[in-house]
């Protein structure tokens, strides 16, 4: 599809209409401090993985209500002192996959830790290993609706929950620097490190590219394609529930946590973009609370956006911020 969205120069000037919960603050502070009763209990196991340049780990640590959660902590064969580290979140479906599809940042210098998504891992990619052991209402097939119902209950709670605490894991390891650590994430795991990004106050750098779980009141409306479409299908039968869902995912919006972002951040967007439209990209990147902040935008591409040339410039941009 070309441009169907806000012209360029309108989508730098772009705000959401997302209401912010007043208490969304306390929701969350809350639901950490609920999370962090449960110990870390952080660890990682060495993987023979048949590389010879870097060092891979098994991970485990407790999430949301002490769940396990799966990940991957890579590192250069060379480390021996701890390292600017990178945390990164899997897109919508995938999982962890295998440890030797993920050699970027290792290669690069940098410790690598990558968090498998519970409940995800059978959509594309090496499978993941975290499995959600949490119910739900009703919900349309997918994860976007998972106990919608109520913000207590919705499923991204668990989820950006295992974000932070997979940063706190990561920077329990001898060879992270517990003071250099950056997010980043690509769709879903874009919208993860927003997320993140708002939460823990103390980051080097934050970088979502195409993020997802941004600007629902608009996202919800604009396309038809999924996930955003997800919640469409739900409220076709749940009528009359618009009021209440769109309660629910606003506390999930990545626009207000994007507003408590306390490090430089690189977005990128795309303006053909029908996964994750362009403006709850900007909606998300005009929020952002830090003053150092940037956005790549590239023209013709759908949701593959800027692939491997994205890549590129943030292993430019990376390393200025630690």
């Amino acid at each position: 599809m070309a441009l169907f969205d806000l012209p360029l120069d309108q989508l730098r000037t772009y705000c959401s209409a997302s209401v912010e919960p007043e208490d969304f603050d306390a929701f969350w502070g809350k639901t950490l401090q609920e999370a962090r009763e449960h110990g870390l209990d952080a660890r990682f196991e060495p993987v023979e993985a048949h590389l010879k340049n870097v060092k891979v780990f098994d991970v485990t640590f407790a999430g949301f209500g002490g769940h396990p959660v799966k990940g991957w902590l890579t590192l250069p064969a060379w480390a021996n002192t701890p390292l600017p580290t990178v945390v990164e979140y899997i897109g919508y479906g995938g999982g962890r996959g295998l440890a030797h599809t993920h050699l970027l940042w290792a290669s690069a210098g940098f410790a690598h830790f990558v968090m498998d998504t519970r409940g995800q891992g059978g959509a594309w990619g090496g499978g993941g290993d975290t499995p959600d052991p949490v119910g739900s209402a009703p919900a349309y097939p997918g994860f976007m609706t998972r106990g919608v119902d109520a913000p207590e209950n919705y499923y991204y709670r668990r989820v950006f929950t295992d974000g932070v605490r997979a940063v706190e894991a990561a920077r329990s390891h001898e060879f992270v620097d517990s003071e250099r650590v950056a997010v980043v994430g690509s769709s879903q795991g874009g919208g993860i490190s927003i997320a993140v990004g708002g939460l823990v106050p103390d980051l080097s750098a934050v970088a979502p590219d195409v993020p997802f779980l941004c600007d629902y009141p608009r996202a919800t409306t604009l396309t038809d394609r999924d996930p955003y479409r997800e919640i469409g299908n739900y409220l076709k039968t749940h009528r009359g529930r618009t009021e209440q869902v769109l309660r629910t995912l606003s506390y999930f919006d990545g626009v207000h946590f994007a507003a408590r972002g306390r490090a430089p951040a690189l977005f990128s967007a795309a303006l053909e973009d029908q996964t994750c439209p362009p403006s709850t990209v900007f909606a998300a990147f005009n929020a952002w609370g830090h003053d150092d902040k940037a956005i790549e935008v590239y023209d013709f591409n759908d949701h593959e956006g800027g692939g491997p040339f994205q890549e590129a410039v943030k292993l430019a941009w990376l390393p200025q911020r630690f």
